[in-house]
C-alpha cells in the first residue's frame, strides 16, 4: 500500500429497509499452510531477483509467472493486461472462472508488486496469496456459483494505484456495470495485527462483519487505507467495493490490544515498506482468519443474483397519473449509503395503465439530472409498465431524493403509479 496522496418537498413515502441475500453454500476452509507456501514462494522470488517484487524489476514479472501458472492448470481463463509506468512495463493478471452470469461478477483483487526495499510478504504477498488460494479452493470445489467470478492481481499499486487504475480506465462502461462488488485484500496477515472491515458498502460490509462475529472477533471501520490501495479506482466509477486490512504503520492502541491481542503502542507492521517484511512478518492467525474471511464472501457475495448489496429503497403510495396531462412525480429517499449511487443502478418500475404506448417515465437524480427510462409509442397497445430499467447513475450522490417522473401523452387512458423502487 502506497503512502498517502434545493428539490420541491417529497410526499410521504414508505420505504422499505435493504433485502437479506437467501443462505449461500458454506465456504470451505482455506488451508493456512496452502497460503503460507504461496509466501514461501514469493519470498524465493525475491531473493532470487535483487531482493524485491517490484514493478519493471524481474521480480515482479516472476511473481506473474508463478500466479498465472497456478490458475491455469485449475481451469481459469487467464490474460495479462500490459501497462506503463515510470518507463517500465507493468502487468495486471486477470483471472476468470467459467460459468455464472456474465452480467453480474463478483470481483477479487490484490496487489501483487512490492516496494524496491524487499520481497513484500504482507505487504502485498499476504492479499496475493490469500485470494490465490481461494481462486484454487473454487476450481477443488468446482463451484458453480449464480454469478460469474473474476480475481486480479494488480502490477505498480506502489506507484500510486497505476495497474488498477490502468483496468478500470481501460473497462468500457457498459462491463464496468456488470462488475456488481469489487473486494479488495491488500495487508492482511500484520503482525502486530487488527481487523479492519471497509465500510464502503453496506452489505458487503456486514457479510465481512457476520463472519467475523461469527468468530467472536471485534472488528473496526478501516480508515488507514481508505483510498490508498486498489479499490479506489472501483469505487470512483460507483462499483461497490469492499475488503479487509490488519493495520500497516499506524499504531495500535490500549484499547485495540486489549481487544485482538498483540502490543499496544507498536505500529500494526513495523516493517511496513521495509526489508523485514519476509516471511517471519506474518501474524499466523490473522492469515488465517482473513484467508477464510476471504473464502466466505466470495462464497457468500456470488450465490444469489441479487446483487452483493440489493440494498431496496421503495415508495408502495399510488399516485394518479393524469390523462394527456401534466407530469406527475413519486419520491424516494435514500439515506445510509456512503458514495455515490452505482454505474448499474437498478430502478423497477410497476406502473398500472390501460395504454403503455402513452406512458413517458424518467428517473430524476437527486442532482437534477434526467434519466430517461422509458419513451412513448403510438404501436404499443398493451397495459401496464412492470419492468426494471439500469442507469449508470455514478455520478450522482447515493444519499438524497430521488424522483419517478411519469407523464400520459395522449387521451383517452387511465393509470397510476403502484409502486417504484431503486436496488443498489
Amino acid at each position: 500500500a502506497p503512502a498517502v496522496s434545493a428539490a420541491p418537498a417529497a410526499p410521504p413515502v414508505s420505504t422499505r429497509p435493504a433485502q437479506s441475500a437467501p443462505a449461500a453454500l458454506a465456504a470451505p476452509d482455506i488451508p493456512l499452510a496452502n497460503v503460507k507456501a504461496h509466501l514461501t514462494q514469493f519470498s524465493s522470488i525475491a531473493a532470487a531477483n535483487g531482493g524485491n517484487r517490484a514493478h519493471g524489476r524481474a521480480g515482479y514479472l516472476a511473481s506473474v509467472n508463478y500466479v498465472k501458472g497456478k490458475l491455469d492448470a485449475a481451469g481459469f481463463t487467464t490474460s495479462v493486461q500490459q501497462f506503463t509506468s515510470s518507463g517500465a512495463t507493468g502487468y495486471n493478471l486477470i483471472a476468470d472462472w467459467p460459468g455464472g452470469d456474465p452480467n453480474q461478477i463478483v470481483m477479487s483483487g490484490s496487489h501483487l508488486d512490492s516496494v524496491t526495499s524487499g520481497a513484500g510478504i504482507n505487504d502485498n504477498g499476504s492479499g496475493s496469496a490469500a485470494i490465490l488460494e481461494t481462486a484454487l479452493a473454487v476450481s477443488r470445489a468446482q463451484l458453480q456459483p449464480a454469478k460469474h467470478l473474476r480475481f486480479a492481481w494488480w502490477g505498480a499499486e506502489e506507484l500510486g494505484l497505476v495497474g488498477s487504475r490502468y483496468y478500470v480506465n481501460n473497462l468500457p462502461t457498459a462491463e464496468r456495470a456488470k462488475i456488481s462488488g469489487y473486494l479488495n485484500f491488500d495487508m492482511i496477515g500484520s503482525p502486530n495485527a487488527g481487523y479492519f472491515v471497509y465500510d464502503d458498502d453496506p452489505a458487503i460490509e456486514q457479510t465481512f462483519k457476520d463472519y467475523y462475529a461469527g468468530l467472536g472477533v471485534a472488528t473496526e471501520i478501516e480508515t488507514e487505507g481508505d483510498g490508498r490501495s486498489d479499490h479506489a479506482p472501483f469505487k470512483n466509477v460507483g462499483v461497490p467495493v469492499g475488503g479487509l486490512f490488519s493495520g500497516a504503520d499506524y499504531i495500535k492502541t490500549a484499547a485495540q490490544a486489549q481487544k485482538w491481542g498483540g502490543t499496544s503502542g507498536q505500529a500494526f507492521d513495523r516493517c511496513y515498506h521495509s526489508s523485514c517484511d519476509t516471511t517471519a512478518n506474518i501474524n499466523d492467525t490473522a492469515l488465517d482468519r482473513n484467508s477464510d474471511a476471504v473464502a466466505h464472501a466470495v462464497w457468500t457475495l456470488s450465490a444469489n443474483s441479487s446483487g452483493p448489496s440489493g440494498e431496496v429503497f421503495e415508495t408502495v403510495d399510488d399516485l394518479t397519473i393524469p390523462d394527456n396531462g401534466p407530469a406527475v412525480t413519486s419520491a424516494v429517499t435514500v439515506s445510509g449509503r456512503t458514495g455515490n449511487a452505482p454505474a448499474a443502478l437498478k430502478v423497477g418500475v410497476d406502473i398500472k395503465h390501460t395504454w403503455r404506448g402513452d406512458v413517458v417515465i424518467d428517473l430524476i437524480g437527486p442532482s437534477g439530472t434526467v434519466y430517461p427510462l422509458k419513451s412513448s409509442s403510438g404501436s404499443d397497445s398493451a397495459d401496464n409498465v412492470i419492468a426494471t430499467y439500469t442507469v449508470n447513475a455514478s455520478s450522482e450522490t447515493a444519499n438524497g431524493v430521488w424522483r419517478l417522473r411519469v407523464q400520459d401523452v395522449a387521451a383517452q387512458d387511465t393509470g397510476y403509479i403502484d409502486s417504484w423502487r431503486l436496488t443498489f
